[in-house]
């Protein structure tokens, strides 16, 4: 009887360690469980985050005097900003002349010149039977691209002083436009890419470097969408679409042709 008695405490105690055992076990597992939950739940809230903050980039400001989304105001300092080592190669703008078919003879406008630093290159590109239109708001850098067209001795430049709602360039004069790094400043942009629908020959492509921003502040840039967007408004139809350019740190470059 006492060996059955003690066979009965030992099963008990079998019984007791098994329990506990499982216990323990089930313990452990609950808590790696909820460790990978809350990690889980750390990364969806970071991703939420990040969401949020990719939206904001994505969502322009609003300019409550007028109602319309915020825009850049147009640069007026050192011109000289412009002209860096190594923007050829970062910005492919061979590429981006062939894309456009900026070639021998072809009339070119630079929207919103600055420096000039794209007018040079386009009128190499068309030579002397060609002609580059080098617009800007800006009467000092009229100034500045002409006395470097003649430094170049680049007969071909001619400047075009426009307003904020009009590049005012003369109807039916070019084959092709650039505009890099500037469609951001264009106060009204609609009604700007309407009237230079008047100026394009036919078959002309407009192209359009710039990088995804609220237009606020500091956050130089517009998003892609909304470009779009006010493109197709504006009677235009995209016609080609690439990034080479982010390593000058402009996220798109957009082609766009009228709308026929």
């Amino acid at each position: 009887m006492a060996d059955a008695g003690g066979m009965a405490k030992l099963r008990v105690w079998g019984s007791v360690c098994v329990v506990a055992i499982l216990v323990l076990a089930g313990v452990a597992l609950v808590g790696r469980w909820r460790v990978h939950r809350l990690t889980e739940l750390d990364g969806n809230r970071a991703m939420f985050i990040r969401n949020l903050e990719q939206a904001a980039h994505q969502t322009p400001a609003i300019d409550p005097k007028t109602g319309q989304r915020a825009t850049s105001t147009p640069y007026a300092g050192d011109l000289s900003v412009f002209e860096y080592a190594g923007r050829n190669k970062k910005l492919q703008i061979d590429r981006v002349m062939t894309l456009l078919g900026i070639s021998k003879g072809k009339a070119v406008a630079d929207i919103g010149a600055g420096s000039g630093w794209f007018t040079v290159r386009a009128a190499r590109r068309v030579g002397k039977t060609g002609t580059v239109f080098a617009e800007d708001i800006n009467p000092q850098a009229m100034e500045y691209i002409e006395a470097r067209a003649k430094k170049e001795k680049l007969s071909n430049v001619r400047t075009v002083l426009g307003v904020p709602d009009d590049a005012k360039l003369p109807m039916g004069s070019v084959d092709a436009v650039l505009m890099l790094k500037m469609y951001h400043e264009i106060a009204v942009p609609v009604p700007f890419m309407q009237k230079l629908r008047l100026a394009l020959r036919p078959g002309a492509k407009v192209g359009i470097i710039d990088r995804n921003g609220s237009g606020s502040g500091t956050d130089h840039g517009v998003p892609q969408a909304v470009l779009e967007r006010e493109m197709t408004e504006a009677g235009y139809r995209e016609v080609g679409e690439w990034d080479f350019t982010k390593a000058d740190g402009e996220d798109y470059f957009l082609i766009f042709e009228v709308q026929r």
